[in-house]
């Protein structure tokens, strides 16, 4: 099973067509009772230059053979952001061949060494590797600590998606949990339009959208953003709340997999309690123990409360 792309694209269309008003857009409204919020299609070919029958096609992804010149027709007339412009183009082309080969050989999902060793050498940075579908792939024992005990979850539960919507305990742990949700749906929705014929990211949407109503609700916003940097208020356990920004760094030979590193203002409580996190993580830490993925994680699970 795959992603629909068609439908995907039209939902997309739809979604961006709503957000604009006519008098945004610099046209006029007549007044008349409007069926849907934002602009109609008739003023969205009228914006981009094309045929209503051409945008209509385009929108109900009747073909996937538009020009280069009538997409970014379309991205203006949207004003579409760079992300955003990026997912239209991998929605309105053909997939080809060689598209589905470079899936299959991207589906398994590896941590180079040396990345598994710099993670370990950031002891006082919580780090960790998220690749396809938001599956968490590695992480140090400060990212452990910060986030949750991965080393202690079966490999199918690490995966950030399915922490953050079915996992009680990250809805304390994020002060704006609901600005999290939205951010890691819009992330996965980014990575469903790069990787449109991966069946386990159906997979993860289909569960999602089962377990509750929020996912859902988040999901229909077609939100799109791309994992660059941001922060985040945590309300830890242990040590208190910490405001900590984030970077993300992507592999240049895997595009698919990025290495996000959490910042701390320097002076601040925030970077007071990330120290005691960090003493309360080497403390809880075994000398020995199974290399790989196990042992970057704490021996001892926070409590959360709720």
């Amino acid at each position: 099973m795959a992603l629909d792309r068609r439908a995907e694209l039209g939902e997309f269309l739809r979604s961006r067509r709503a957000r604009l008003r006519p008098e945004d857009a610099g046209l006029h409204d007549y007044g008349g009772r409007r069926r849907v919020p934002g602009l109609r299609r008739e003023e969205l070919a009228l914006l981009a230059g094309v045929s209503v029958d051409h945008y209509v096609r385009l929108e109900q992804g009747r073909t996937l053979h538009f020009s280069e010149a009538v997409l970014d027709a379309v991205a203006r007339a949207l004003r579409l952001d760079e992300v955003e412009r990026g997912h239209l183009y991998r929605l309105a082309r053909p997939w080809s061949e060689a598209d589905h080969s470079r899936e299959e050989a991207s589906r398994s999902q590896r941590v180079r060494p040396g990345l598994r060793r710099l993670l370990d050498s950031a002891a006082d940075v919580p780090a960790y590797v998220v690749g396809r579908n938001t599956d968490v792939l590695a992480w140090n024992g400060l990212a452990a600590a910060l986030i949750t005990d991965f080393g202690a979850l079966p490999p199918r539960r690490r995966n950030l998606a399915r922490l953050v919507f079915l996992d009680e305990g990250m809805r304390s742990l994020y002060a704006d949990w609901r600005g999290k949700a939205g951010d890691v749906a819009a992330y996965l929705r980014l990575d469903a339009g790069r990787h449109p014929g991966d069946p386990d990211t159906v997979e993860l949407i289909e569960e999602l959208s089962a377990a509750g109503p929020e996912f859902r609700e988040v999901w229909a916003e077609h939100r799109l953003k791309d994992k660059t940097h941001g922060r985040y208020l945590y309300r830890h356990p242990v040590v208190g709340e910490l405001d900590l920004g984030f970077e993300t760094l992507r592999l240049p030979d895997d595009p698919d997999q990025a290495l996000v590193a959490h910042t701390v203002e320097e002076g601040s409580p925030s970077e007071t309690a990330l120290r005691l996190l960090a003493v309360w993580t080497r403390e809880n830490t075994p000398v020995d123990g199974p290399r790989g993925p196990e042992a970057r994680a704490v021996t001892v699970r926070p409590v959360r409360p709720g």
